[in-house]
């Protein structure tokens, strides 16, 4: 699978959910997937993993017998038992036998087609693996907690159950019971049976049944079993009864007893090791392993396992055992814990071997240290961060785990760039803090907290006002950014101080008015010159440090950004250090050159919108990118599309694809130290490493994986209902992933709230629909609706029963009642008569007021007790205690619109105070709307707004706050912005807008509706940004849809949109020259026309066409209205066209970049035409050549050559217009304009003797007329060419020879140790020959003049060739010209390539 990776932590809770093979390979559940190891007494490696199961795996066994020990078999909570071949990791056959979550399973050590599996109602399936067959059993109604095959016998069965019993079942007899066996109090964990046939004699105390083994004619073996009851028992299958009980010793641990007193948790797993009759291994308390000696007496019967070191031993509880006998006769014993550990133990010498860690959570963040080589930290999600040094010679997975004051999912990890061992994490719960690695200390917490996640931490110079008083020396500053959007600068010195956020300093520097977008991600350039910050609205801003100056924005991402990386400064060449990375959820890589906004600041902010390079294959969003810091421009990054992807930025090429991970990737990291490996990690809890150079695939998949993903992911939603609705008297035998929110039991969850460690887990994918269709129909078939003619009207409770129980008493006690009222009335009563009281309490209501009290008291007292308290408040409320009845309804939660109505009868405190508690009970009962009515009821409109703002109601606040409040209210605004917030973040992105313009933010509404980046979508938001007066965002706005629509050749549409804002005529003027250059292109056939295109009447072709810069020229003076007028204003048009970005051509270009730039260049030199300056004039005529030549269309050049210069003289530049074209009177021969007049002249004529060449060779024509190509043969230009021809075959020497050596070197690790001498004798060319002949060369281009290198020539030796060529078939040649070009062959033309063409030329 991969050289080294952490797998996914085993399932707790679980009787067998690992098992070893004969050949040494440990099957491990975990989560849903089980993983492969392979053992050995020295070191594992994870080498695969069997991937199916749609629920948590409950079981898994190998098949222990020979030449079928590679099939393996595991249930899952499903109810799905799968038979597996760990060779090929493949499915061989499932069997959905059961209906409900399968507990336990085992494969028969005797029989290898038997595998047994119990679920939690207690059905025992046996499953024959070579038929497919299978038959079901239920011996008890119980649930199933484990159950292992007896080794000696096939048919015998030992199944624990949840209430403390055994039962031992023959599986030959249809399930029969042959044994119960009755001695623990608590659930059965595990169970196990001798490794030899008979009882042989143990010992045995007094309190102990008498274990002198079974009699001769008694055929049995020995069972163990553990208990929740904290004992072990020894049992004779026999006699059918214990034989030895072993309590578990209490152990000190970590310097303190453990008080007996004190219920532990405890999972007690039992293992017999083979060929050990009298050694049991047991778990204990603590995760400590206990080896017992059966046949010892005393009161320690037990030694403890890794007791010759500290810190061997596990520190929480061990939930499965198994062991393997090596080849060399050793055994060795693994176990899995709840600490997240597997270990490996040596049964000789009880000590430990080797410990795996693994993740009980999310890997969301790995980086390396880059002080300490190879020093790797993972950000885990269940809430631990693990130090892993991964050039550890001794221990391969040497790695330190920091869990202290972290408390919640570990997010982002930052290791200080300086500081060894320094390293800064972030946390779910927006917490921030630094650990130092190699302190025991517990780490520094930052005072200030994010509201949300944090998900990017960078340490970076500071700004102010940190860096106020520094005092010149560098000082770091710790970054995080957080989900709600804020940036905070921390003081790594004084975390205790309150953070800064440094929004605030970008809009004092910036002058910035409006809201920041909210940040996602924050990337410092490795010197600490700039930061860039992504946002949410798929922005990149890039400032320069201290003081945040804005000095440009990439407007490429219209999804948020995930990730930004800058490239590595060291090892590389100069300009790839400003290269910038950026990833976000639109599954496209974008890398931008930004080394000219660095190296030269513009005084205003630059917008870039074209990439540098553009990398395309994810299908989903990108979660992480690292630049190799082994080579230039070699970038990984990892995706939710489950692959991590190797890039060559350069070549904008695909490298290499891993896909070992199961799910999404959420990080990655190169290696420090090897250039072919990498470390990732993903959402399915694992680490994995691996090579480069040995991966299966190139490009990522085309989506399928994804989309199995997502149909998992829905498939899990379906489950949980049905796995809540199991939850019952056996739900608790269902196994938990390692962290799983669901306790067990109550002393669990107690134990879970107390360890610092515990986390909470994914929820589990669901099972079948066919079985949730099952259930549901058995429900509804035991469902009946009731007879209407058997119901009975139902008789309303009595507001007075203890008065109304008194009226049924015998006939002779109610005529007493008549003379003892008739005594009150009318004359003393009676002695002991007291009506409303005792046995005259149904008296008080045919007395006085005073009774009628007193029997309500005892009427309210009868109420009480029943728990009837809905009367008590009636009977209040009669009496005249509204204050009490109000009191009581509020203690009980029981308010309603009656009690609050009469309320006011009490006075305006307490009706105020019921209605506060009406409205906290309508919350609870989530009856919103009806809370906030009441609280109107009591003027408090605010509270009822912010009450149906925080419930998110936002629509009904917003129409109660405009209906209630004064128009200029700050709580409408920040009504409106958090309801854009949310409808934002839910894609209603044009409800979001109308709520930005409704709170008086024009800006943030055009750039919510620009988000869709779609041509609409950028119109409507100009215009809005236009009317709302954001001129400069309109602009930008406006350019950007041009530009989309000029790309698809839609001109009527980008001129309308340009023309709608003010100021943007250089930019109409520029479209316009665009759109009359692809007209003439497309004219001449030379390039592909667009599906939809518009064109304007004065761009169609003429009948007399003229050059294409007099037809610019007056388009520009018809339809513009731009002539040469000295106001000044062609001055600013042709600065502000200075001011467009203009990269240099490069041959990977677009098409659509390649004419908008040409377009741009020749714009420049039309203006400088007007402007009569030729020197600007002439180097924006090369550059617009340029562009189109060096973007390899050839017959495009050659056709705008042509009509530029249809006459092939470059100095002819206009005959409407009169203009020749010089350089100027006082410029030197080498000067700019000069270098550019000539080469446009040398590419001219180049096209034009390519054009007479080909004349010639289609059809042999009379001689034409001499032309001068005498340009083309530049001695100077060929000397530099040839220089340049010289440095590219010294370096590919170079490449050669280190790639010779480093294949020698692995090839033969002793070839470094080689005489020198010996390889000089072999090889006359050497390294230091090389070198000084590369030096040689460099040289010499240095001392050439820049105007050469800078207006380069076309190959004047391939020139030489077409001439000499043309020569034999046209007389176009003069002599002299044939002569030079013999010449300029005969000195430059030394390659083999040159010699070979010019042999028939020249002697």
């Amino acid at each position: 699978m991969t050289d080294r990776s952490l797998p996914a932590s085993p399932n707790w809770y679980c009787s067998r959910c690992s098992d070893v093979s004969s050949s040494g390979v440990l099957g491990v559940g975990a989560r849903n997937v089980v993983y492969l190891i392979d053992v050995s007494a020295s070191a594992c490696r994870v080498t695969g993993q069997l991937v199916g199961h749609a629920n948590l795996v409950s079981g898994f066994s190998f098949c222990q017998h020979a030449g079928q020990n590679h099939v393996c078999v595991s249930s899952s909570t499903d109810g799905s038992v799968r038979f597996w071949d760990s060779n090929s990791r493949t499915l061989i056959r499932e069997q959905l036998a059961h209906q409900n979550p399968v507990s336990a399973l085992h494969w028969s050590p005797v029989d290898k087609d038997l595998v047994v599996s119990g679920d939690e109602k207690g059905v025992v399936v046996c499953h024959w693996f070579h038929t497919g067959d299978a038959a079901s059993f239920f011996p008890e109604p119980r649930t199933i907690v484990c159950l292992t095959c007896s080794p000696h016998t096939w048919s015998c069965v030992a199944v624990g159950y949840k209430d403390g019993m055994i039962v031992l079942v023959d599986v030959s007899k249809k399930g029969e019971v042959t044994h119960r066996l009755r001695g623990h109090d608590n659930e059965i964990h595990s169970l196990a049976w001798s490794p030899v046939t008979g009882e042989p004699a143990l010992y045995s105390r007094a309190e102990d049944d008498p274990a002198d083994g079974a009699s001769a004619g008694e055929r049995g073996c020995y069972l163990a079993s553990g208990s929740k009851d904290h004992t072990v028992r020894i049992w004779s299958t026999a006699k059918g009864k214990g034989v030895m009980t072993l309590k578990l010793p209490f152990l000190k641990r970590r310097s303190s007893a453990v008080d007996p007193g004190v219920k532990e948790r405890l999972w007690l797993s039992v293992h017999w090791p083979p060929g050990r009759p009298t050694e049991l291994v047991s778990s204990c308390f603590s995760g400590e392993l206990l080896l017992w000696d059966l046949t010892r007496g005393g009161k320690q019967r037990w030694t403890l396992f890794g007791s010759s070191a500290e810190g061997q031993n596990h520190n929480r509880i061990v939930f499965n055992t198994s062991s393997l006998r090596l080849q060399d006769g050793g055994e060795l014993l693994l176990s899995t814990s709840m600490d997240r550990e597997i270990k490996c133990w040596d049964l000789k010498t009880l000590s430990c071997c080797w410990t795996l860690f693994s993740l009980g959570g999310a890997v969301n963040s790995l980086t390396f240290s880059p002080v300490g080589a190879g020093c790797l930290a993972l950000g885990v999600g269940d809430n631990m961060i693990r130090v892993w040094n991964t050039l550890s010679c001794q221990n391969q997975y040497d790695i330190r785990t920091f869990w202290q004051g972290v408390k919640s999912k570990v997010t982002a990890l930052a290791w200080h760039p300086h500081k060894e061992g320094s390293l800064s994490f972030g946390t779910e719960d927006g917490k921030v803090g630094i650990y130092d690695v190699f302190s025991s200390k517990p780490p520094q917490i930052s005072s200030s907290y994010h509201r949300k996640t944090v998900y990017t931490l960078a340490w970076g110079p500071a700004v102010p006002p940190l860096s106020f008083g520094s005092g010149g020396k560098q000082s770091f500053s710790l970054y995080s950014c957080a989900g709600e959007g804020v940036i905070l600068q921390h003081d790594a010195a004084r975390l205790s101080g309150e953070a800064s956020d440094i929004d605030q300093l970008i809009k004092d520097t910036n002058s910035i008015k409006h809201k920041l977008s909210p940040h996602t991600d924050l990337s410092w350039k490795p010197d600490g010159t700039v930061v860039a910050i992504g946002n949410e609205d798929g922005s990149i801003d890039v400032f320069r440090a201290p003081d945040l100056k804005l000095l440009c924005s990439v407007q490429q991402h219209h999804k948020i950004i995930n990730s930004l990386r800058w490239h590595h400064q060291h090892g590389s060449a100069p300009q790839l250090h400003a290269l910038l990375a950026s990833g976000s959820s639109n599954a496209i890589v974008y890398v931008h050159d930004l080394r000219s906004v660095i190296d030269d600041p513009p005084e205003t902010p630059v917008v870039l919108t074209e990439p540098f390079r553009r990398l395309c294959g994810h299908t989903a969003k990108i979660t992480g990118m690292a630049w190799s810091p082994h080579h230039s421009a070699r970038l990984v990054t990892a995706s939710y599309d489950g692959t991590a992807q190797v890039w060559d930025v350069l070549e904008e090429a695909a490298v290499s694809n891993y896909r070992g991970h199961v799910g999404y990737l959420l990080c990655v990291d190169w290696s420090p130290v090897d250039p072919d490996v990498v470390w990732t990690g993903g959402k399915d809890f694992t680490v994995q490493e691996w090579k480069v150079s040995q991966q299966e695939f190139t490009n990522p998949p085309k989506g399928k994986k994804m989309s199995m993903l997502q149909d998992k992911k829905k498939s899990g939603s379906k489950q949980k209902k049905k796995n809540r609705s199991a939850a019952g008297p056996g739900g608790d035998g269902v196994p938990k992933m390692n962290g799983d929110g669901e306790k067990r039991s109550a002393e669990q969850s107690e134990e879970e709230e107390e360890e610092a460690r515990s986390t909470s887990s994914t929820d589990p994918p669901g099972a079948s629909l066919e079985i949730q269709k099952k259930s549901s129909s058995a429900i509804k078939s035991k469902e009946k609706p009731p007879d209407p003619g058997l119901l009975k009207k139902k008789k309303p409770r009595s507001m007075l029963p203890v008065s109304t129980a008194m009226d049924h008493r015998p006939r002779e006690e109610l005529l007493q009642d008549c003379i003892a009222l008739a005594a009150v009335q009318h004359s003393a009563p009676p002695a002991g008569c007291s009506p409303g009281q005792g046995d005259h309490v149904h008296l008080g209501l045919f007395a006085d007021r005073r009774a009628l009290h007193r029997m309500l008291q005892a009427e309210e007292e009868g109420h009480v007790e029943a728990g009837h308290f809905d009367s008590v408040v009636y009977l209040r409320l009669w009496s005249g205690d509204l204050q009490g009845a109000l009191q009581l309804a509020t203690e009980r939660g029981e308010l309603n619109d009656h009690l609050l109505s009469v309320a006011p009868m009490a006075g305006f405190a307490a009706w105020s105070g019921a209605v506060e508690a009406y409205v906290r009970q309508l919350v609870l009962q989530e009856q919103y709307l009806k809370a906030a009515s009441h609280l109107l009821s009591v003027h408090r409109v605010h509270e009822a707004v912010d009450l149906l703002r925080t419930h998110r109601l936002f629509r009904e606040a917003v129409a109660l706050a405009k209906a209630r409040l004064a128009p200029d209210e700050p709580v409408l605004k920040e009504l409106y912005a958090s309801w854009a917030a949310v409808l934002e973040k839910d894609g209603h992105l044009s409800a979001a807008a109308k709520c930005h313009l409704a709170a008086g933010s024009g800006f943030d509404a055009a750039k919510v509706i620009a988000k869709k980046n779609d041509v609409a979508s950028l119109r409507t938001a100009a215009g809005v940004a236009r009317i709302s007066g954001e001129g400069a965002l309109a602009q930008t706005l406006a350019l950007r849809c041009a530009k989309d629509l000029a790309a698809a050749h839609d001109w009527l549409a980008a001129q309308e949109v340009l023309r709608g804002q003010d100021n943007l005529l250089v930019h109409r003027l520029h479209l316009c020259t665009a759109e009359l250059l692809t007209a003439a292109l497309l004219d001449a056939g030379v390039i592909p026309a667009a599906s939809c295109s518009s064109t304007h009447q004065w761009a169609e072709p003429e009948k007399h066409p003229s050059t294409i810069q007099d037809r610019v020229r007056d388009v520009w003076e018809e339809e513009f209205g731009l002539s040469a007028a000295e106001d000044g204003s062609v001055e600013a048009l042709l600065q502000e066209l200075r001011s467009v970005e203009s990269p240099a051509p490069s041959a990977s270009a677009p098409l659509k970049q390649v004419l908008l730039q040409a377009a741009l260049h020749l714009s420049r030199g039309v203006l400088g035409w007007i402007l009569d300056d030729d020197a600007l004039l002439l180097t924006e005529l090369w550059w617009a050549a340029a562009w189109i030549r060096d973007a390899g269309l050839f017959c495009a050049s050659a056709e705008i050559c042509r009509r530029m210069f249809p006459e092939g003289d470059v100095t002819l530049f206009s005959r409407k217009r009169p203009k020749t074209l010089k350089a100027s009177d006082g410029e030197a021969p080498d000067g700019e304009a000069s270098a550019a007049l000539r080469s446009l002249q040398a590419f001219v004529c180049y096209h034009r003797l390519y054009e007479r060449w080909w004349r010639c060779a289609a059809e042999p024509a009379p001689p034409e007329g001499e032309e001068d190509f005498g340009v083309l043969l530049s001695e100077p230009h060929a000397a530099c060419q040839s220089v340049q021809r010289a440095v590219q075959e010294v370096q590919e020497r170079l490449a050669a020879m280190v790639l010779q050596h480093s294949r020698a070197q692995d090839s033969d690790g002793g070839g470094l140790h080689q005489n020198p001498a010996e390889n000089s004798s072999e090889d006359p060319e050497t390294l230091l020959s090389l070198s000084s002949s590369m030096s040689k060369h460099q040289q010499q281009l240095l001392d050439l003049p820049d105007s050469l290198k800078a207006f380069p020539h076309p190959d004047v030796l391939e020139c030489c060739l077409v001439l000499l060529h043309l020569s034999r078939c046209s007389g176009a040649v003069s002599a002299s010209l044939r002569q030079k070009a013999e010449d300029l062959l005969q000195k430059d033309g030394k390659s083999p390539a040159v010699l070979k063409a010019s042999r028939r030329f020249v002697t």
